[in-house]
């Protein structure tokens, strides 16, 4: 089935923000398909993403417009943005120039990142 591709107005129209302004977005590597991770756009970080081709954020810490990589140089070259069924996250396929989370790990979701914060459950029989 062919994908439709729509403009970048029309895409920021659909956003769906919740009461703050925010969507939350899932970072995933367009090579390896891995989660790297998950984080806070408004508006402006959207939109600067778009005009960009790099990741942009916005801090719910620092409460400012944040570009993923902008002082490490650990960008983010986003190549997909989609939203879900009910246009209230979205998903950015990028290609990372380095780690993706602040510990230095790949992935924020890695246990040298999470501490191995990690459970893995077992099938149940039916």
């Amino acid at each position: 089935m062919k994908e439709t591709a729509i403009d970048h107005q029309t895409l920021l129209g659909l956003v769906r923000y919740d009461g703050d302004g925010l969507v939350p977005c899932v970072v995933q590597d367009t090579r390896s398909g891995e989660v790297l991770m998950v984080a806070y756009a408004n508006a402006e970080a959207l939109g600067a993403t778009l005009a960009t081709g790099e990741a942009h954020f916005w801090t719910r810490s620092r409460r400012e417009l944040w570009h993923k990589g902008g002082t490490s140089g650990n960008v983010q070259r986003v190549s997909t943005v989609r939203l879900d069924c009910d246009h209230d996250a979205v998903l950015l396929g990028v290609t990372p120039a380095g780690p993706a989370c602040h510990t230095g790990a790949v992935s924020c979701f890695r246990d040298a990142a999470n501490g191995g914060a990690t459970l893995e459950l077992q099938p149940r029989s039916a």
